[in-house]
C-alpha cells in the first residue's frame, strides 16, 4: 500500500503537472483565453483553419522553411529576434515577399519578463524598425497589425502593458511541442498533429535543424485533414468575420 501511495503521489505531484504543461487540455487553454482576452492563445471558429507561428527568425534554416511553406500552400507568422537580423535582413524581406507575416520577439533570446520595462520598450522599438525596413525592402506596405511574443513565452500584466502601449498585441498559442528542448522531429510532429483543431495557434521554432523535417511531416498531414494554415492575421480575420 505504501508503494502504491508513493506511486500515486509521484503521478499527481510530478507527472500530471508536467503533462499538463506539455499538452495543456482544451479547458485550460479556454480558461487562459477568457482570463486574458487581449492575448491570443486560440481563436473561436468552426472553419478548419490553424495559425502557424515560428519563433527565433531569421536563421540559416529560414529559407528551407519558406520552401516547405510554399510547397504546402501554407502561410506563417515569423517572430524575429533583433540580434539575429543584421546579417540576414534580406531573409525578412523574403518572408514578406512570399506573403508571410513578421512579428516582434524582442532583441535577444531571453525571458522578456526578466527585463526592466524601459529596456523591453527599447528592444521592441528597435526590432520594430527592422520589421519596417523589411517591408520597405520587399516593396510592400506594412500592415497595421503589430504582434509581439515575449521571450520564453512568459508574460505578466506589466509585459502586456508595455506591448500594448507600443501598439502591439501579445500572441502566445495553444499547441507548443517544446521544440527548443525536444530535438526529435517525429515526437514534435506527433505532438502538433495530436492537438490540431480549428482555431489553434502552433508555436514552433526557427534556428533548429529538426524544425525542417518536422514541418515536412506536419504541413502535408494538416492539409490532408482539410486544414488551411495561415498567419496570425489570417486566423483573426476569420475569427472576427472580416
Amino acid at each position: 500500500m505504501a508503494v502504491q501511495g508513493l506511486a500515486l503521489a509521484i503521478v499527481l505531484v510530478v507527472i500530471l503537472p508536467a503533462y499538463v504543461v506539455y499538452k495543456p487540455p482544451k479547458l485550460l487553454i479556454g480558461y487562459l483565453q477568457a482570463r486574458f482576452p487581449e492575448v491570443l492563445f486560440q481563436a473561436e471558429t468552426s472553419r478548419k483553419i490553424i495559425a502557424l507561428t515560428i519563433d527565433d527568425a531569421p536563421s540559416p534554416f529560414t529559407e528551407q522553411i519558406l520552401d516547405i511553406l510554399k510547397a504546402n500552400d501554407a502561410k506563417a507568422t515569423f517572430f524575429a529576434i533583433g540580434d539575429q537580423i543584421p546579417e540576414r535582413d534580406f531573409v525578412l524581406a523574403d518572408i514578406v515577399r512570399q506573403g508571410h507575416e513578421l512579428g516582434n520577439h524582442a532583441m535577444h533570446d531571453e525571458p522578456s519578463i526578466s527585463l526592466p520595462s524601459e529596456v523591453l520598450t527599447n528592444e521592441i522599438i528597435e526590432v520594430d524598425k527592422a520589421l519596417y525596413m523589411a517591408h520597405q525592402s520587399a516593396g510592400k506596405a506594412r500592415p497595421n497589425a503589430r504582434y509581439f511574443r515575449p521571450g520564453s513565452g512568459v508574460f505578466s500584466r506589466r509585459i502586456l502593458d508595455v506591448a500594448s502601449k507600443l501598439g502591439y498585441q501579445t500572441i502566445l498559442g495553444s499547441i507548443y511541442p517544446h521544440d527548443p528542448f525536444i530535438k526529435y522531429w517525429r515526437i514534435n510532429a506527433w505532438h502538433i498533429l495530436s492537438m490540431a483543431q480549428s482555431g489553434a495557434v502552433i508555436i514552433c521554432h526557427d534556428r533548429r535543424s529538426w524544425t525542417v523535417p518536422m514541418l515536412q511531416k506536419v504541413l502535408p498531414e494538416l492539409k490532408k485533414r482539410g486544414y488551411e494554415i495561415v498567419t496570425v492575421s489570417g486566423l483573426l480575420d476569420v475569427a472576427h468575420g472580416t
